[in-house]
């Protein structure tokens, strides 16, 4: 299959351009907003505390997802370029750094408002993979991060991937780490509420997600970095 021709620009008002990536991002917090709401129907978080806690995680993912990104893949090109770092919507998020990130927010954020760190992992582990099921999708949209050379019969040729076809490792990530992911740990919240352990659920995220990646790498062309 050939790739389809997207433009990585889903709205042009002129001076402002708004990117499917960001798009994406969008509703990766907006999903994760409206999961916390459901699920803290079951809990005694209050409103402002969600709001509270999905700024300091939005904040360390995006602080953290960038930075580990230009740290660990391209810390030359953006010495030479400063201001490039702000061309988030361009791509160039690092899941490694996004986890360090995170979890500093989280760690912030239990000390001050006085809770369990397992806890708060535990509530936000489960609205975590959709948000990167919308993040890898991005990635199909700006045709980047494609996989190895196949012959598959979905295999599809990217534009800045040669002529040759290739595994679609964005869609796998997204229907693995997203879709599935999350499927597991909404099933698990289910089954262990009678016997919760604090730890439980962010323990069968990382679980999971190490595995699906694990997978995926296989067939997932290594970064030029």
């Amino acid at each position: 299959m050939v790739y389809p021709a997207m433009d990585p620009v889903a709205l042009d008002f002129g001076a402002v351009k708004v990117h499917w990536y960001g798009l994406m991002y969008l509703c990766a917090f907006l999903t994760a907003w409206a999961l916390a709401r459901a699920r803290s129907r079951h809990t005694d978080w209050t409103a402002d505390q969600l709001a509270d806690l999905i700024f300091y995680g939005a904040l360390g993912l995006m602080l953290g997802g960038r930075l580990g990104y230009i740290l660990f893949y391209n810390v030359s090109t953006y010495a030479d370029n400063p201001w490039a770092i702000l061309k988030i919507w361009e791509g160039g998020m690092s899941f490694h750094g996004g986890l360090i990130g995170g979890l500093v927010g989280m760690v912030l954020y239990a000390r001050r408002f006085k809770r369990s760190l397992f806890v708060v992992m535990d509530f936000v582990a489960p609205l975590i993979p959709l948000g990167l099921g919308f993040g890898r999708l991005g990635n199909f949209i700006n045709g980047e991060l494609w996989g190895k050379a196949t012959d598959v019969p979905w295999a599809i040729i990217f534009p800045t991937g040669g002529d040759v076809p290739r595994h679609p490792s964005q869609l796998y990530e997204a229907g693995l780490e997203g879709v599935l992911l999350f499927l597991i740990l909404a099933f698990a919240f289910w089954k262990t509420q009678a016997r919760y352990k604090p730890g439980m659920l962010v323990g069968i995220f990382l679980l999971g997600y190490g595995c699906f990646r694990f997978a995926v790498e296989y067939v997932r062309e290594a970064d030029a970095q």
